[in-house]
């Protein structure tokens, strides 16, 4: 009798043993499913430096509701088009200008796109404009004054600074003037703030960004010059996950990334007649 105990308890043990071994079996192979799944839902964005604050805040939103995960890579909007164009890599592409789109539509990687808001260039100083710069383009002449500008080559603000120096006819000697050109705007607000210049030209919203806000002053450019640019955020034609592109492209549009964009400095579209 007891052998026979000993027998039917060794074959329960047998039992449960298989049992544990296969729900395990079943956990891990749901585990690397759940791990493979999350890898595929994964969204990069390029993004113009300018728009980094506003499109990440939208981005932890909308990854807390999708369990998709967001990678933002930023720099200035040629070098990035340039990227993405050699790459075949990512699902959406924000410059700081809808110019990149226009330029580069030709190469057929820019699908369908979304409006964001609009930025302005402005004149910068530092706060309390203590070198009591003027509003007026020819203040960037002044002898007496550290002027940093963007490099055109290389990024949206560039690119507009030289349109509107060129248009008002001073950007060569502008040039001349200048004690260094930038490469894009967080580096020229940082020439702004350790004294390395004493008035720049940049996006206006990012002297509305916490970091800079106690630091700069923004001084308007006559809108004449200083024109509204689109800003558009453009689906990649070569996604792995254009639905999932799509669904973040409606959300950025919707009221509440549009008032994202706002709160920090952009105009929305809403407030254009």
């Amino acid at each position: 009798m007891l052998k026979l105990l000993t027998a039917s308890a060794s074959s329960l043990l047998s039992f449960l043993f298989l049992i544990t071994f296969s729900i395990l079996l079943t956990l891990s192979a749901c585990d690397n499913k759940s791990k493979t799944d999350l890898s595929k839902s994964e969204l990069l964005i390029y993004c113009g430096i300018t728009m980094v604050y506003p499109i990440r805040e939208i981005a932890d939103s909308f990854e807390e509701q999708h369990n998709v995960k967001i990678i933002i890579s930023q720099g200035g909007s040629e070098e990035l088009y340039q990227n993405l164009k050699t790459s075949k890599k990512g699902d959406l592409y924000l410059p700081g200008s809808d110019s990149y789109r226009t330029r580069h539509m030709v190469d057929g990687l820019l699908g369908h796109d979304v409006e964001l808001g609009f930025n302005q260039a402005a004149m910068m100083v530092a706060k309390n404009n203590p070198k009591n710069v003027k509003s007026n383009l020819n203040e960037l002449l002044r002898s007496d004054l550290y002027v940093v500008i963007a490099s055109p080559e290389l990024g949206s603000i560039g690119l507009e600074t030289e349109k509107i120096l060129r248009n008002k006819g001073i950007y060569d000697n502008v040039l001349k003037n200048t004690a260094f050109q930038s490469v894009d705007s967080r580096t020229l607000n940082r020439a702004l703030k350790t004294g390395d210049a004493d008035v720049i030209i940049n996006w206006k919203a990012t002297a509305y960004f916490k970091n800079n806000i106690d630091f700069i002053d923004a001084i308007s450019i006559d809108p004449e010059r200083a024109k509204l640019k689109r800003l558009t955020l453009n689906f990649l034609k070569f996604s792995q996950h254009p639905q999932l592109a799509d669904k973040f492209m409606t959300y950025a549009h919707s009221p509440y990334g549009l008032s994202i964009f706002k709160k920090y400095g952009f105009i929305s579209p809403n407030d254009i007649n």
